[in-house]
């Protein structure tokens, strides 16, 4: 039996959350015997877009004015800023409506999404050839985005896109467990991510013939 596909959108703050979260969706969905088709609806704008394009593809969604197929998920990510997880998560779930919520992913780096870059520096050394000194968190305005782009040019690579140029590498080779022992954020977007993923994949083997 090959494996079902579920179809997960995506609403990110930014291009650096798009590159991650795409191919760690796709990674994790692989490790639970799903094949994701991840469909980015929304990674420009900050915050404030993520949230109101979210609203808005509700709405359509609602006056079935979306193409199908339907999404089996939605992922929404915002950066958490130094609230808590449990906070940022209240406030996505609160742009959802009732038809959603039991679809509702919710990824909420804490404090900005450069530290889930950072999250296993032992393979982040093996792929980017510098091991970054990341530390207890810091909240501090794009001091994970300097720390990224500085390990980047530290290891002798050209300074481009400030170290997400290696997203795709880095989602697909870090030790999940690790990372997610290094960023309780991380862990609790992951522990979320697998849990929907097996009851999408429960409820598509209960359809498909």
């Amino acid at each position: 039996m090959s494996d079902p596909t579920l179809f997960v959108d995506l609403f990110a703050e930014d291009y650096a959350h798009e590159v991650l979260l795409v191919p760690l969706l796709e990674r994790v969905a692989r490790d639970e015997g799903v094949h994701a088709v991840v469909r980015v609806r929304s990674a420009r704008g900050g915050h404030g877009r993520a949230v109101e394009e979210f609203r808005l593809y509700q709405k359509l969604a609602e006056k079935n004015a979306m193409p199908p197929p339907a999404p089996d998920l939605v992922v929404v990510a915002i950066d958490g800023n130094c609230t808590t997880f449990a906070r940022k998560r209240q406030e996505i779930r609160e742009a959802a409506t009732e038809l959603f919520l039991e679809k509702l992913v919710s990824a909420c780096p804490d404090p900005h999404v450069e530290r889930w870059y950072l999250g296993d520096p032992d393979s982040f050394h093996q792929i980017v050839g510098y091991r970054p000194a990341v530390g207890r968190k810091k909240c501090t305005r794009g001091h994970y985005k300097d720390l990224l782009a500085r390990a980047v040019q530290q290891a002798g690579h050209p300074s481009t896109l400030g170290g997400i140029e290696f997203a795709r590498e880095i989602a697909n080779s870090m030790d999940l467990y690790r990372a997610g022992r290094n960023d309780s954020s991380l862990k609790a977007f992951l522990d979320d991510l697998r849990y929907a993923l097996r009851s999408r994949r429960q409820c598509r083997r209960g359809v498909d013939p």
